[in-house]
């Protein structure tokens, strides 16, 4: 494991997702899958997420038009409350899910709306 991008990646990571969240899934983490934890947080979050060609707003649309497109709920509940974050308004992820109704189909988009909703309740938005 590289220590420095995991450490980038774990400090992205919080800011994105909230450290609430984050410490959580670092926690209960256990001998199968902490690997996977910690991959994630160095390749993803400390490399991909860091890289100078695009800004956390552009990924957070990005990430919601591929969790929309790849029907992952959880993803989708995850990237919303980081989307707002990154500073995504209602309007622009509301905008996001249409435009991933016409590419990605109207189910996927519908289940992205519900569960924006939610979060948007549990964040008091």
């Amino acid at each position: 494991m590289n220590q420095e991008l995991f450490d980038i990646g774990l400090q992205t990571r919080r800011e994105v997702l909230g450290s609430e969240y984050v410490d959580a899934s670092l926690n209960s983490a256990d001998d199968f899958n902490r690997r996977m934890q910690e991959h994630v947080t160095q390749y993803c979050w400390g490399d991909v997420w860091n890289r100078p060609g695009l800004d956390r707003r552009t990924r957070s649309f990005l990430n919601l038009a591929m969790l929309t497109a790849l029907n992952r709920p959880h993803e989708i509940k995850l990237h919303v409350r980081g989307a707002i974050n990154n500073g995504l308004s209602k309007d622009e992820i509301a905008e996001v899910f249409l435009q991933s109704a016409i590419y990605c189909g109207v189910p996927a988009a519908i289940d992205s709306f519900k569960i924006a909703k939610e979060v948007f309740q549990e964040m008091n938005l």
